[in-house]
């Protein structure tokens, strides 16, 4: 038999590509806003930075509590059906194979062959054949809580160093519009880039990033504008 190489999929990526793409989207928006929200209230450049730096760390352990306690509850859910599953198979081995065989079915195999398919991948590993073609659940996509949590913490701390990094050096009379500006660069890049790895529109990729983080900056900086004190 010919060697068969391995192909290369994106899904692959799927773990830890959203989460860091969520945590540095998140860690750039919610701290160039900030900035942003605090300088339009006539705040002082030091105010501007004290705050940015405490959204920083606020959000990356925000992000990191979030994340652990969300992935570990869909990866509480997905053992909890693995466990039933093995359970049934340890009780009504018969019904589980008939469920499996009606499940090549569906997707198209005729009976005698879904059943001959069903009996061998069975034979081979009844519990991680359940658990992939029943359940829908297979190693690629399965939930790691503290991968996701590190992955974000660490993609916000990333991407709210940038703007936080503009406020400090940028002259305080430019610095809402360099924020500004080189955040909405900084995101351009982000979606370009994400979309690139998932193998996306790197166009659509690019207008969805942009479009929400130039909305939220602009709700805060409306809001600082409004209230006109520091907070």
């Amino acid at each position: 038999m010919a060697n068969i190489q391995a192909e290369y999929h994106r899904t692959q990526h799927i773990g830890w590509l959203r989460a860091a793409v969520l945590g540095a989207n998140d860690g750039i928006v919610s701290t160039a806003s900030l900035i942003l929200g605090v300088a339009a209230a006539n705040a002082t450049q030091s105010a501007v930075l004290v705050a940015g730096a405490a959204g920083l760390v606020a959000g990356a352990m925000s992000m990191a509590a979030g994340e652990y306690v969300s992935v570990s509850s869909q990866s509480d859910t997905e053992q909890a059906d693995i466990a039933r599953e093995r359970r049934e198979l340890a009780t009504d081995g018969a019904h589980e194979l008939a469920e499996l065989a009606a499940i090549y079915v569906q997707r198209g195999l005729d009976t005698e062959l879904a059943q001959q398919v069903a009996l061998q991948l069975t034979a081979k590993d009844a519990l991680g054949a359940h658990t992939r073609d029943e359940l829908g659940l297979s190693e690629t996509v399965s939930a790691n809580p503290l991968q996701a949590a590190l992955v974000s913490a660490l993609s916000f701390v990333v991407g709210a160093s940038l703007p936080l990094l503009i406020a400090w050096l940028a002259p305080y009379a430019v610095l809402t519009p360099a924020v500004a500006a080189t955040s909405l660069l900084f995101l351009v890049i982000l979606g370009g880039l994400a979309a690139y790895t998932g193998g996306a529109g790197i166009v659509k990729g690019i207008l969805r990033v942009a479009f929400w983080g130039v909305l939220a900056m602009a709700l805060t900086s409306g809001v600082g504008r409004l209230f006109g004190v520091a907070v």
